[in-house]
């Protein structure tokens, strides 16, 4: 997951060349000339930075708000000097990136764990053992939301007050919600032997949507 992180990086720096490039002058009679890049690839750009940076340094994190600050258009600033303000914050945080200096990255490397405790939950589910796979599944997902709880300051609490929170607090919607109530039900049953209210289909569906509920979240 981290691989794919740095991708990220890259290719929005890549996009970052193109909106660069996009530079043209514009002859105006009342502000004279001024030079401006290509609104909707600033836009583009602009999202896509500001969600990448969202998730890997968090919210609340010094990142995320000189970003987001730096957005501010003072008057008769041009989107040129916007961009440039924004992109050389975001030069700053790639490197701090790959240099491992990012507060964050400690939890990215979790999410790599993530990954390998979930396969071994279908290694086990396809091996018969549906009750442990769902258990691992299960405290992947708990300790997923403790991290995104992090990023969003809101305190650790049991499961079902960490995903009300985060859901009250519109990290994600409702749907997503009480998809999360059934997966822990499912790891709640499982943790207690009843292994009556489950199937192995409803683990094997528990750790696909775990998988996507990562990707989304601690991407």
């Amino acid at each position: 997951m981290t691989n794919k992180v740095q991708q990220r990086f890259n290719d929005l720096k890549s996009l970052a060349d193109d909106v660069s490039k996009s530079s043209h002058v514009v002859h105006s009679q009342y502000t004279g000339t001024d030079t401006y890049v290509d609104s909707e690839l600033l836009l583009q750009w602009l999202t896509k930075s500001e969600n990448l940076i969202s998730s890997v340094c968090g919210k609340t994190s010094t990142y995320y708000e000189a970003f987001t600050e730096a957005k501010k258009v003072s008057s008769f600033e041009t989107n040129k000097s916007v961009f440039n303000r924004l992109n050389s914050i975001f030069l700053a945080i790639k490197d701090d990136y790959e240099d491992g200096y990012l507060v964050s990255y400690k939890s990215l490397i979790q999410a790599d764990l993530f990954d390998d405790e979930l396969e071994q939950a279908k290694t086990l589910l396809s091996s018969g053992y549906s009750t442990a796979a769902a258990v691992i599944a299960g405290t992947v997902l708990e300790t997923t939301l403790r991290e995104i709880c992090d990023r969003n300051a809101i305190a650790h609490g049991k499961l079902d007050k960490m995903n009300a929170d985060l859901a009250k607090q519109g990290v994600y919607n409702s749907i997503q919600q009480k998809s999360i109530t059934a997966m822990a039900g499912i790891r709640n049953s499982a943790a207690h032997g009843k292994v009556d209210e489950f199937t192995s289909n409803d683990v094997s569906n528990m750790i696909s949507n775990i998988e996507s509920f990562l990707m989304k979240h601690l991407n």
